[in-house]
């Protein structure tokens, strides 16, 4: 199929369309979902004469493989099911007999491999890709169960097999969505299937721990009522506990940190974001639209703080990350920050991929915090213009009363 042209005698239609680089991402986005849920089919997408994709038809895997890389396909668990809708322990026949068989096949990147959107998780029934799948969706997310963190998406080609008369394929204009007779029983099997996959996965997760605490909580000029607080100890290196006038103050370190590294990076995004560069470079697997992105993107990375290249198919070599508040993102911080421009807008510092790239670099649970780190984590979230909140919404410090705690041990409550 060679597209040329388009529109190129309708008018209105043509200047309703984006700009050329917007319009080749939705195309992009669009060939790569169909590669990716029509595996037996050999695809090649080619864009002002440099070939962007191109997949072998020899199955999921390696269609996969084309879209999104070596790493994201060698850790992949592989997704094979059959049963009937609605069945489950003590399996049940349908009374309509071959119309309940589900069948779900596909791929399922380990839980570690994560994106910032729902956009990665590609649901196809009976053949057809749908780019509004948000029931089968939800229910691959569903499968993942706890296994994702909080507010990531999962890289997942999930294919749904039903009989004919199982499905509507005619309720949408633009074949976006399918009717299923049984929705809920389709999904039920469907999250079944990807949590029974993942249940007997090796999902080990590799992760590197910056150690440059000191550079990363150095304090901020200015004051604030946390800066009076006196650290008294920690709970399962997750929360801090300080004393704060004749409160307990309870201060979750990721959350508190994360605040501390939004507003560091919301300042510098108005001028180009200090970075730190990688020796040796990393290199970080894309999907085709976000090689494109990298490509003609580059000045807003840049102002965000990476630097990165094309470095031949789905490779992208990372030179250097952003590390407004001295310690480094993560070359996979990259995907978000790709991920934020996709539609062509520039980058906002208020948008929610910021707060994602700000998550990168912030202390985790488990991380060891000395008393001086947590000390300079205070002071400086004390400087910060929201500092009881991180950039998702979720507090950073809850305030324990000490009537609260008298309540508890049955005494007399006391202020002394």
């Amino acid at each position: 199929m060679t597209v040329r042209d388009l529109f190129f005698n309708r008018e209105p239609r043509r200047e309703s369309l984006a700009g050329r680089r917007t319009e080749f991402g939705r195309a992009s986005d669009l060939v790569a979902r169909y590669a990716c849920c029509r595996p037996d089919v050999a695809v090649r997408l080619v864009h002002d004469d440099r070939e962007t994709l191109s997949t072998p038809g020899t199955g999921v895997r390696d269609a996969v493989l084309a879209v999104y890389g070596r790493d994201v396909a060698r850790a992949s668990t592989a997704v094979e099911a059959a049963g009937r809708a609605g069945s489950g322990e003590g399996e049940r026949e349908a009374a309509s007999g071959a119309d309940s068989a589900v069948r779900v096949r596909g791929l399922l990147a380990a839980p570690s491999t994560t994106r910032a959107s729902t956009d990665h998780v590609h649901v196809a029934v009976r053949g057809r890709p749908l780019s509004a799948a948000g029931a089968l969706r939800d229910a691959v997310e569903r499968g993942y169960g706890s296994l994702l963190p909080d507010g990531r998406h999962p890289v997942a080609v999930v294919r749904v097999g039903l009989s004919a008369g199982a499905v509507d394929p005619n309720v949408h204009p633009a074949k976006e969505r399918v009717g299923l007779r049984d929705a809920e029983a389709v999904a039920a099997a469907v999250e079944r299937a990807v949590a029974d996959a993942l249940s007997t996965a090796d999902l080990a997760r590799v992760a590197e721990t910056s150690t440059d605490l000191g550079d990363a909580l150095a304090p901020v000029d200015g004051d604030g009522p946390l800066a009076a607080a006196r650290v008294v100890g920690g709970y399962r290196e997750r929360y801090l506990l300080c004393e704060a006038d004749d409160d307990l103050l309870v201060v979750d370190q990721h959350a508190a940190h994360e605040r501390v590294n939004y507003e560091r990076l919301r300042a510098a995004v108005d001028e180009d974001v200090p970075s730190r560069r990688l020796d040796p470079p990393a290199t970080v697997d894309l999907d085709p639209g976000g090689v494109e992105t990298v490509r003609e993107r580059a000045d807003a990375l840049t102002r965000l703080g990476f630097e990165a290249e094309p470095f031949g198919g789905t490779a992208v070599r990372v030179r250097a990350t952003p590390a407004p508040f001295g310690r480094a993102a993560s070359p996979d911080a990259l995907r978000d920050a790709v991920d934020a421009l996709r539609d062509g807008a520039d980058p906002d510092p208020r948008a929610d991929r910021l707060a994602d790239l700000a998550c990168h670099p912030s202390l985790r649970a488990g991380d060891e915090v000395d008393e001086a780190d947590a000390r300079r984590l205070l002071d400086a979230l004390a400087a910060c213009e929201q500092p009881y909140a991180c950039p998702h919404g979720r507090p950073t410090a809850l305030s324990v009363a000490p009537e609260t705690l008298a309540r508890g041990f049955e005494r007399a409550p006391t202020r002394e």
